[in-house]
């Protein structure tokens, strides 16, 4: 299969690498130092298990032109990404292309293909003027979760830190041979790569731990072996997950575990960052609408009240502005 990479971060590189190792046509859609190195050296995987694989029949361009029309074309760039970089994605839908959906949070398309109540409705905090919505067409779309965590070293070396899990769902939750066909594919290449048949359920289990520790641990500065251990943080945690839950349920999601599962579940990760708090200290535009802002949204549009993420929220919104208008960053270190 033709894949195209939109996104040669770490998640984009481990998936690109291993495709190809496997023997399948990748393209990266890269610029800058991204682009030279890939073009010059390959992608290089450093692996949970000390090895390395070196993956040279992979290509970056910079212009989708140059691509062409692919089979698959994976989204693996930060959510806010997304609006600047679906215009030039044109070039790479052919008539059966599909577009799999692995960014953070909720996705534009969440209410695309729901059926019920809520079926189509656009969301502004994630699409604000449905541009995502008109330029790419829902039948190419398929739903996907990424559970491993790796980390870009430099541009073109990703190191893996754990996990190998990418669950896939169609939008209306059927399975099909074009599915099936992805599916097979991505476990050729050594990845798991399940077959939902509620993928919006599968969104929640991530985000339910995202759009608590993220903004948290964005305010906070602390792991997340420090958020669920101090007893106010891990209350706090608490009563996040317990309103999300409930906006959760109203839109017909089952949550199969419980909050103190899924609390227990981030502390046994031990002394990690997450990605928002990485992005807080080296100055980088945070995911927070698509992690939490989405979430805030659909509350207002369940009549769910949510006092405590609005809470957080609001402040994790105004540091995200004052870190863009000041053009800073901000990082404990020693006194």
């Amino acid at each position: 299969m033709k894949y195209t990479i939109v996104g040669a971060g770490a998640i984009g590189g481990y998936l690109g690498a291993k495709l190809a190792l496997a023997g399948e046509d990748v393209t990266f859609i890269a610029r800058n130092r991204n682009l030279e190195a890939i073009n010059a050296r390959g992608m290089t995987l450093h692996l949970p298990d000390g090895s390395t694989q070196q993956a040279n029949n992979v290509r970056a361009v910079q212009d989708t032109a140059e691509a062409g029309p692919q089979d698959v074309v994976l989204l693996t760039t930060k959510a806010h990404q997304l609006l600047d970089l679906v215009p030039g994605m044109q070039a790479l839908f052919g008539p059966e292309t599909m577009v799999v959906s692995m960014v953070n949070g909720i996705p534009w398309w969440y209410f695309q293909k729901l059926g019920g109540a809520y079926d189509a409705r656009q969301l502004r905090s994630v699409d604000p003027d449905g541009a995502l919505g008109a330029g790419i067409e829902v039948k190419r779309i398929v739903g996907g979760i990424v559970y491993p965590a790796a980390e870009l070293l430099e541009p073109g070396v990703v190191k893996v830190i754990e996990g190998n899990r990418f669950t896939l769902g169609e939008l209306d939750n059927q399975r099909g041979p074009r599915i099936e066909a992805l599916s097979k594919s991505m476990m050729a290449a050594g990845f798991k790569a399940p077959v939902s048949r509620d993928i919006r359920s599968e969104i929640w289990v991530k985000l339910w731990g995202n759009l608590t520790f993220n903004p948290v641990s964005a305010l906070s500065h602390a792991t997340l072996e420090d958020i669920c251990t101090y007893p106010l943080t891990r209350e706090l945690a608490q009563r996040m997950m317990e309103e999300a839950q409930r906006v959760g349920e109203k839109l017909g999601v089952t949550f199969k575990v419980s909050v103190d599962q899924r609390i227990a579940g981030a502390q046994a990760v031990g002394a990690h960052k997450t990605s928002m708090l990485q992005d807080v200290e080296q100055g980088r535009a945070l995911e927070l609408e698509a992690i939490l802002g989405s979430v805030v949204e659909l509350a207002r549009i369940t009549d769910s009240p949510t006092p405590t993420l609005d809470a957080i929220y609001a402040v994790t919104s105004l540091l995200s502005h004052t870190l863009a208008q000041q053009g800073g960053k901000l990082a404990l270190q020693k006194a």
